[in-house]
């Protein structure tokens, strides 16, 4: 009650209070013990309570918190060797959230066509039903117009393309546009994976033309789909790639990377961050590459995701409000041909925490380490709860 007065209502909350985390399981401050398979919304990958992760986080706030982008620090240097080696990209800047890494990575777009045509005329192509964040550069490039309208004008030159649409894509293009941009599996649209034409077709096209292509990978990314990255699955590259949610694992850390020609383009005074790339949530994101090997955490997101989607299939088949599974690795979606608010409300109460994408979809987005008993317990729940 007291949240409610004092919290600006943004978000319509599960009227439980979360206390604490263990493994893949938390509790409320009654006791109840729930099972999660939101992660946070995908930020959770290595579960709660991890006991080398806090260590690691004690021991730098014990250091080190915060320095400012004036001085190096060590963490930093060691996150952004830890990142670049895992996606391919060459130079990363690090934000605050997965937002402040879509304003990063238009600017950088935007800076790169300047430095190359002499003009700051560029045009932005984008996608429907897509999702990059709720700030204004963010929100321009977000196909839904429920989002934007309220928050008039956007900014100028971006267009919406149709997500697997290779030709839509293709009618926007002219000479001012500078890059194209989507999520390589759309979440808050629908779970929606690319499929390997579009995302090679566009890669194509961007050679072809001299456009950038930028995937969002905020929650896509980090291991999610079983690569590191989702775009490593269909063999193409980006030359800019955002990062956020499960790189820090909690700690808010976001990051953009780009290739060595494009990074080149910003220079000091194009862009800037207080807090972005501090040592605390650079130990964070740090700590978490190192987890991911030492835990072997992207053969245990095949191996289960693969059970877990057989066991999604069977509700297909056997439950007759749910239409379809679509997804990658452990990012599934179960689309309904009824509204998920009830049925996630019912696994709310039967101790299973999940979240819907789009209108229609039941997002499944758990831990990375949860296991196949894990995923048994879910199916029971969710039986229970439909």
């Amino acid at each position: 009650e007291t949240a409610e007065e004092k919290l600006i209502h943004t978000y319509n909350r599960y009227q439980i209070v979360l206390d604490k985390g263990d493994g893949v399981r938390l509790y409320d401050t009654d006791g109840k013990e729930y099972l999660d398979f939101g992660a946070g919304i995908a930020v959770f990958a290595l579960g709660y309570n991890n006991k080398e992760y806090n260590d690691a986080l004690k021991a730098q706030i014990d250091k080190l918190i915060h320095t400012s982008n004036y001085f190096y620090n060590e963490p930093a240097v060691e996150a952004a060797t830890a990142l670049t080696k895992a996606s391919g990209m060459d130079r990363v800047f690090f934000t605050n959230s997965g937002t402040e890494a879509i304003e990063g990575a238009v600017k950088l777009a935007k800076k790169y066509y300047y430095v190359k045509n002499g003009k700051a005329d560029a045009e932005i192509i984008a996608m429907q039903h897509s999702f990059h964040g709720r700030s204004m550069g963010a929100l321009a490039v977000t196909g839904n117009k429920h989002y934007q309208e309220a928050f008039g004008p956007m900014i100028p030159g971006i267009k919406f393309a149709q997500y697997n649409d290779l030709d839509s894509v293709k009618e926007l293009v002219n000479d001012k546009t500078c890059a194209i941009i989507f999520e390589t599996v759309q979440g808050e649209g629908g779970i929606y994976p690319a499929t390997k034409e579009f995302i090679e077709g566009v890669r194509k096209l961007c050679d072809e033309k001299g456009i950038l292509l930028i995937l969002d990978e905020i929650q896509c990314g980090m291991g999610r789909t079983g690569s590191m990255f989702a775009f490593q699955q269909y063999g193409v590259k980006p030359d800019i790639l955002t990062v956020a949610k499960a790189l820090g694992c909690g700690v808010p850390v976001g990051a953009f990377a780009a290739t060595e020609e494009v990074a080149k383009a910003l220079v000091p005074g194009d862009h800037g961050t207080t807090y972005g790339g501090n040592p605390l949530a650079c130990a964070a994101a740090t700590k978490v590459f190192e987890l991911f090997e030492k835990q072997h955490v992207l053969d245990n997101v095949r191996e289960v995701s693969a059970y877990f989607e057989e066991k999604l299939d069977e509700l297909v088949e056997t439950i007759d409000v749910v239409v379809e599974r679509r997804g990658m690795g452990l990012m599934q979606g179960l689309e309904l041909s009824v509204n998920p608010k009830d049925v996630i409300a019912r696994a709310l109460d039967n101790g299973l925490i999940l979240f819907s994408a789009g209108t229609n979809v039941i997002r499944f987005v758990p831990p990375l380490v949860i296991t196949k008993a894990d995923v048994d317990e879910c199916i029971a729940k969710l039986k229970k709860s439909f």
